[in-house]
């Protein structure tokens, strides 16, 4: 399964992040809400991105958290050792972009709730 992992996950049910952790959850894709708030999606603790939780088996990291605040959890989310990140709508950021590519990230700008309603996830 592509374990998931939702940087910028968020409690309140109007958020995107919160959504595809639900649409996840339906489709039995495991994933791991990472965040600053606390609370729990579909029945998963959010974890403390300031605690840089460590996350094992993780396929997917899927951004929710707008390229002004990523810098300083660039090396945090290369350091899960993803297979693909998904920059959705808003967190676009062509320096992380080079940063994860260099690494053998594969980098994908599209709306994972697209790709998970069309099954392109």
């Amino acid at each position: 399964m592509k374990k998931t992992v939702i940087i910028g996950a968020s409690p309140n049910p109007s958020r995107y992040a919160y959504v595809v952790a639900g649409m996840l959850s339906e489709r039995k894709i495991p994933f791991v809400p990472v965040g600053i708030k606390k609370g729990q999606l579909y029945g998963e603790e959010i974890l403390d991105l300031r605690q840089k939780p460590d996350i094992p088996d993780v396929h997917t990291v899927t951004m929710y958290l707008g390229p002004h605040n990523q810098p300083e959890w660039y090396e945090y989310i290369l350091s899960l050792n993803p297979q693909r990140i998904v920059f959705n709508p808003g967190t676009e950021n062509p320096e992380f972009f080079e940063l994860a590519k260099k690494q053998g990230v594969e980098v994908a700008v599209a709306c994972n709730l697209v790709l998970l309603s069309t099954g392109q996830f």
